[in-house]
């Protein structure tokens, strides 16, 4: 990049300022998290980013908005104690249904879980077009398929759910006690919980999609047969 050498060439203070200024505009002006790498890439080389970020977090401590890892990423969100007051003034999202939500925490503590898995799981079918729902809201995603017979497709969640709920890694989901006192355990089978952990793109039984064949494509993903 041009500005690189111009900021690389600023004597101490003013070149750390300077990339504070970069770090804070490139995660202000981004829809969804940043991740170090692509910071990196607007910074010269060997700059000491973990201290950039330190540095905008305590800068950013107390105000209304607050610095924060997400997704594997940086990201500006309100500050914790000010979400209600502006949970106020946004329209009611669509909920989920509880059918949905159950399928959602399932293959959130669960993943990689095919929609067998999930069925078993909740102890009872799942309705055409509940995974629909779940995909087009971006909170899951088809990792890839199960080696074994049927090739089952299995399922994830995805950056955009982590985003959502304020999670850095799915290693972050609440804990048994956690949910006991949110009240959750109420509405969640109690099948649904796991110790939740970080996945890789895909375990040893897994292989990737690929294209489906002709005769797979007529077949609704959900409602494969083995």
């Amino acid at each position: 990049m041009a500005e690189r050498g111009t900021i690389a060439s600023l004597p101490g203070a003013a070149g750390l300022r300077e990339h504070l200024r970069i770090v804070e505009a490139v995660i202000f002006a981004s829809a969804g998290p940043v991740d170090e790498a692509a910071l990196a890439t607007h910074l010269p080389a060997g700059t000491d980013l973990a201290r950039l970020i330190g540095e905008l977090q305590s800068a950013y401590a107390g105000r209304g908005v607050n610095l924060v890892a997400v997704a594997g990423g940086w990201a500006f969100r309100t500050a914790e104690d000010l979400a209600p007051l502006l949970r106020r003034e946004q329209a009611e999202p669509r909920k989920l249904s509880r059918a949905a939500l159950e399928t959602l925490a399932i293959i959130a503590y669960h993943q990689p879980a095919t929609r067998a898995e999930v069925e078993e799981i909740r102890g009872v079918a799942t309705a055409k077009g509940t995974l629909d729902v779940l995909l087009e809201s971006g909170w899951v995603r088809m990792r890839g398929r199960r080696k074994s017979p049927g090739r089952p497709i299995t399922y994830g969640t995805t950056p955009a759910f982590l985003d959502h709920f304020g999670l850095e890694r799915i290693g972050d989901l609440p804990g048994l006690e956690e949910l006991k006192g949110a009240g959750l355990l109420d509405t969640l089978p109690q099948a649904v919980l796991a110790a939740p952990r970080d996945e890789p793109d895909l375990f040893d039984d897994e292989e990737p999609l690929g294209a489906l064949a002709d005769d797979e494509a007529a077949v609704p993903v959900d409602e494969e047969q083995p």
